[in-house]
C-alpha cells in the first residue's frame, strides 16, 4: 500500500485533502511544519483533524530553516529593490523539499497538500505534468511552477477538481471544526502587511527616508524608505499631484523612488532567470504560450525565447507593472510549462 504524508496547516483545505487521500486507499499520516510563530491553535486544529481521521500526526520544527531559506532571502531581495514571492520559495525549499525528505524518511511515497492544481503522468515521457485547476478563481498552479520532477512525482493534490465551497461541504460532512475557517490572505510572517516595519524589526536597521522624483528627475516629495515600495503602487504615497501617480522605478543606491503616470508602467518584454521547465528540461526554440507576470494576473498570449542564462518573454500586448523579483509562469492551455524569476522588463 502506498503511503502519504499530508502537509496539515490547520486549515480546511489540507484537512479535506487528508480525508480524500484516505478515501483513495492510501496509508496516511499528518505532518505540520512549525515555520514562524506558528499559532498553537493552528497546530491543534491540524492534530484534531488527524485524530478524527485516526491517522498518526507529526510536528516538525522548521523555524530555523524557514528563516534561512524564506525570511532572510525575502529581506535581501527587498533591499536590492526587488519584489520577491516568499510563498513560491517556501514551496520549493520547505514544503516540497525539506518536508518531502521527512516524509520519505518515514517510508511515505507522497506529500499531499491542499493546493488547487492537478497532476497527471505523461506515459510517453514518464514525466509528471502540472495543470491548472478548473476553478480558475482558486487555481494555485502559479505557486507550484517552480517544482522539479522529483518534487512533482512525489506530490498529490486531491483538491484539484473541486471548488472551495465543495471543500467546505466535505469538511462539514466529516464534522471538521475548521470547515468554515477563513483562508489566510497575508504573508504568514508579516500578517499586518507592513513589510518595512517587519524588516526593521528583524534586521535592527532603519531604512532612511529619501526623495520622490517625477519623470524628469525633479524632487517632488519625501518617501519613507525605498524598500517599502513596489512597482505599480499607487496607495500610500502621500503625494498630491493633481492626478494619480504610480511607482515607476526605484534606485536603491540613491534611495529614490520615481513616480509617474500609469502608462509608464507598461512593457511588452521581460527577462527571467532561475527558470524551471516541467514537460521538458530545456527550452531549445521559441514557443507560443500564455504567461502570467503576477499571481493575480490573467495569463496573456506571448512567445518565450531561450536566451543565455535565462528566457525572454515577449507579450502580444503590453503588460502592467512587470516587476523584478516576481515569478513569470508559462502555460500551454491548462498545462504549466514552467517559470522563472523576472530580472527586468523593456
Amino acid at each position: 500500500m502506498k503511503k502519504a504524508m499530508i502537509a496539515m496547516s490547520g486549515g480546511v483545505d489540507s484537512s479535506v485533502a487528508a480525508y480524500l487521500t484516505l478515501k483513495q486507499g492510501l496509508d496516511c499520516c499528518g505532518g505540520t511544519m512549525l515555520l514562524w510563530d506558528t499559532s498553537p491553535a493552528a497546530t491543534q486544529d491540524a492534530q484534531a483533524v488527524a485524530q478524527r481521521l485516526s491517522i498518526p500526526f507529526y510536528s516538525f520544527d522548521a523555524t530555523a530553516l524557514f528563516r534561512q531559506q524564506v525570511v532572510e532571502p525575502f529581506i535581501a531581495a527587498y533591499e536590492e529593490g526587488l519584489t520577491p514571492n516568499p510563498c513560491i520559495r517556501c514551496n520549493c525549499h520547505l514544503k516540497f523539499s525539506w518536508l518531502l525528505d521527512r516524509a520519505l524518511e518515514l517510508g511515505c511515497d507522497y506529500v499531499v497538500t491542499g493546493h488547487y492544481a492537478r497532476l497527471l503522468r505523461d506515459d510517453a515521457t514518464g514525466r509528471t505534468l502540472l495543470y491548472t485547476a478548473p476553478n480558475k478563481a482558486k487555481d494555485q498552479s502559479y505557486f507550484l511552477a517552480g517544482l522539479n520532477q522529483h518534487q512533482l512525482s512525489h506530490s498529490l493534490f486531491p483538491l484539484g477538481e473541486l471548488t472551495k465551497e465543495q471543500v467546505r461541504q466535505i469538511a462539514e460532512s466529516q464534522g471538521f471544526l475548521n470547515a468554515r475557517k477563513k483562508d489566510s490572505q497575508d504573508i504568514c510572517f508579516i500578517p499586518d502587511g507592513d513589510y518595512k516595519a517587519f524588516m526593521e524589526r528583524y534586521t535592527g536597521k532603519t531604512y532612511p527616508q529619501g526623495d520622490f522624483l517625477d519623470e524628469t528627475g525633479r524632487v517632488i516629495g519625501c518617501h519613507n524608505g525605498a524598500v517599502g515600495y513596489t512597482l505599480g503602487q499607487r496607495k500610500g504615497l502621500g503625494l498630491a499631484m493633481g492626478s494619480p501617480v504610480y511607482v515607476c522605478a526605484k534606485d536603491m543606491l540613491s534611495n529614490t523612488v520615481t513616480v509617474g503616470s500609469e502608462d509608464r508602467l507598461f512593457a511588452k518584454t521581460l527577462f527571467a532567470e532561475n527558470y524551471n521547465f516541467i514537460p521538458f528540461d530545456q527550452l531549445t526554440a521559441p514557443m507560443r504560450i500564455t504567461a502570467k507576470a503576477r499571481s493575480r494576473h490573467i495569463a496573456q498570449p506571448a512567445t518565450v525565447y531561450p536566451v543565455e542564462n535565462g528566457i525572454r518573454v515577449e507579450f502580444d500586448t503590453p503588460q502592467r507593472a512587470i516587476t523584478p523579483g516576481q515569478a513569470v509562469v508559462l502555460y500551454d492551455g491548462d498545462l504549466v510549462i514552467g517559470s522563472g524569476t523576472i530580472t527586468g522588463a523593456i
